[in-house]
């Protein structure tokens, strides 16, 4: 009887001293938030808010490896959402995480389906996206957004052919 107490209490002693491995996955955090805040902004077509959860030096990459600034990132989603008659994600359906990689950095990683209804022809697409985002002291210092394109940029260059030809209509009356 004597053993088994010694051998339970060294089990106890041994499972207790294991070194506690740091929480490395998280569901909810500040930095989620804030990418949830930055979405929504996006949504609302609140450009100010929507930057202002990035550091003016930021780099964000779109379904490329050469980095583009905030301000030629805004530009390119207001230019988008101005041909939109409605636009956004399917919040149903959306996962999102925050992770500490090995280096210790954050990562929140985000995936949806992305909306959105053409205002000339009232055409709807529905694109899958993934986000990884970077954050350094609360902040975005570090964006990659991957979707397929395709049927978006086919879209657009019907929008401008159609454009193109009505133009070129007038100008023959």
């Amino acid at each position: 009887m004597k053993k088994l107490f010694l051998l339970g209490l060294t089990l106890v002693l041994f499972i207790a001293c294991q070194e506690q491995k740091p929480q490395r996955y998280f569901a909810d955090s500040p930095e989620i938030e804030t990418l949830k805040s930055g979405i929504k902004a996006y949504e609302s077509g609140d450009w100010d808010a929507w930057k202002s959860h990035f550091v003016d030096t930021a780099k964000i990459f779109v379904n490329s490896i050469k980095p583009m600034s905030l301000e030629e990132r805004a530009d390119g989603l207001q230019s988008m959402a101005s041909a939109m008659s409605s636009y956004g994600f399917n919040h149903d359906r959306e996962f999102i995480e925050m992770v500490l990689d090995k280096e210790d950095e954050t990562w929140v990683y985000y995936w949806a389906a992305h909306k959105g209804t053409f205002a000339a022809n009232g055409k709807e697409l529905v694109i899958p996206v993934h986000l990884a985002v970077q954050f350094v002291d609360g902040k975005i210092v570090e964006e990659h957004v991957y979707y397929d394109g395709t049927g978006m940029n086919a879209e657009f260059a019907a929008m401008e052919a159609a454009k193109a030809s009505e133009e070129a209509e007038s100008t023959e009356e």
